[in-house]
C-alpha cells in the first residue's frame, strides 16, 4: 500500500520539485518504501495524514499544531543566509527606504505570509518583543505566500516583509525580476530549518530506511543535479528537540 509524500514548501520550480520528488520516490522504492503524490488538500490537513511517509513542514506549526508527528531530519540549504540545518529570513522593503532599520518600520504596514510561519510571521514577533506584532506595525496582513508578500511589498500595498532565505534564493534564480525594487535592511539570528517529517503511525524500521535514503540523496553523486537544483546540500538527523527553541 503506498504512503503519502510531498513537498509543498520551497516548491518555487514545479520541474525542480517533482524531479526532487521522484528520485526519493526511487530511493524509498529500493527500500521497500512505495509512495505516491498527496492529492491537492490544506497543508495542515496533508502533515495530519495517518499515511503519510515524507513531508516538509514550518518550525513553528510542528511546535504548535502538530504534536504527534515524528521528525525525520533536516536538509541543509545552499543558500545565503543558512548553516547547516540553520536559516534565517531576510527583512525585505523597497529599494527607497533601503537605508532604514526594522525600528524605522514603526507604525508601518507588514505584510506577512500566515501567521503560523516561523520565517514569516514568528521571526517579526520575536524581533520587536515585548511590543505586539499588531501594536507595531500600522497594519498586518497576511499574503498567503513569500512569493506574493514580496509582491505586495513591491507594489507598495505593504512596507516590509519578512522572508524565508531559501525562498530568497531560489526566486533570484527562477524569478529574478520580482525582486527588482526591493532590498534586504536586515537578517534575523538564525534557527533550525524546515522540518521532515512522517506520521505518528511509521515505525521506527521505516523511519530509520527513511533517514538512509535521504542520506543517500544528499551523499551520493549520482543525484548532485537533482539536490543542486533546489539548493540542497546535505542533511541531518534531527529530532523535536532541536525546535522548542522557537517557542522562547
Amino acid at each position: 500500500m503506498s504512503k503519502l509524500m510531498a513537498f509543498p514548501m520551497y516548491d518555487v520550480n514545479r520541474a525542480d520539485t517533482d524531479a526532487l520528488w521522484r528520485t526519493i520516490q526511487s530511493l524509498l522504492l529500493a527500500r521497500g518504501i512505495t509512495v505516491a503524490a498527496s492529492p491537492e488538500q490544506d497543508l495542515l490537513t496533508l502533515w495530519q495524514q495517518p499515511d503519510l511517509a515524507l513531508s516538509q513542514t514550518c518550525g513553528y506549526p510542528l511546535m504548535t499544531t502538530l504534536p504527534d508527528v515524528q521528525v525525520v531530519g533536516c536538509f541543509h540549504y545552499a543558500a545565503p543566509g543558512c548553516e547547516g540545518i540553520h536559516y534565517r529570513s531576510f527583512l525585505v522593503v523597497r529599494e527607497e527606504d533601503k537605508h532604514r532599520t526594522l525600528a524605522d518600520f514603526r507604525g508601518r504596514r507588514a505584510v506577512c505570509n500566515s501567521p503560523d510561519s516561523q520565517s514569516g510571521y514568528n521571526v517579526l514577533r520575536k524581533k520587536i518583543a515585548p511590543a505586539a506584532v499588531n501594536d507595531y506595525f500600522s497594519s498586518v496582513t497576511f499574503s498567503g505566500s513569500h512569493r506574493q508578500s514580496l509582491v505586495d511589498v513591491g507594489r507598495g500595498a505593504g512596507d516590509i516583509a519578512a522572508i524565508d532565505c531559501v525562498t530568497y534564493a531560489l526566486l533570484q534564480r527562477h524569478e529574478p525580476a520580482l525582486l527588482a525594487g526591493l532590498a534586504v535592511i536586515e537578517r534575523t539570528p538564525l534557527t533550525p530549518g524546515l522540518p521532515l517529517i512522517t506520521a505518528r503511525q511509521t515505525s521506527p524500521a521505516t523511519l530509520q530506511a527513511i533517514r538512509d535514503a535521504l542520506n543517500e540523496l544528499v551523499n551520493n553523486p549520482e543525484y548532485r543535479e537533482e539536490c543542486s537544483a533546489v539548493l540542497i546540500g546535505g542533511f541531518s538527523e534531527v529530532t523535536r528537540q532541536a525546535y522548542y527553541q522557537l517557542l522562547d
